[in-house]
């Protein structure tokens, strides 16, 4: 797995010193989309569900606020 501290990207900012090799994942209860989230040490941490290779974008519960009320919102609606 490619989850290591150098790999992982943080929305704006500097990385975090983040282990998620044990993070808890967690997918939407309808099991619809290709997105996991992890809360880890006060961050949320988003992978591709599909790709879990692929390092994990983390946010601070600021952005993450701002991530999810923009997609209530239909902000990322690419239809």
């Amino acid at each position: 797995m490619t989850d290591s501290i150098t790999e992982q990207r943080l929305v704006g900012g500097p990385r975090p010193d983040l282990d998620l090799t044990q993070a808890e994942w967690q997918s939407s209860p309808q099991g619809v989309g290709g997105v996991q989230i992890a809360f880890v040490e006060g961050y949320i941490a988003m992978r591709n569900r599909r790709n879990p290779e692929v390092p994990a974008v983390i946010f601070t519960p600021a952005e993450w606020r701002a991530f999810v009320l923009d997609a209530r919102d239909g902000a990322f609606d690419l239809t």
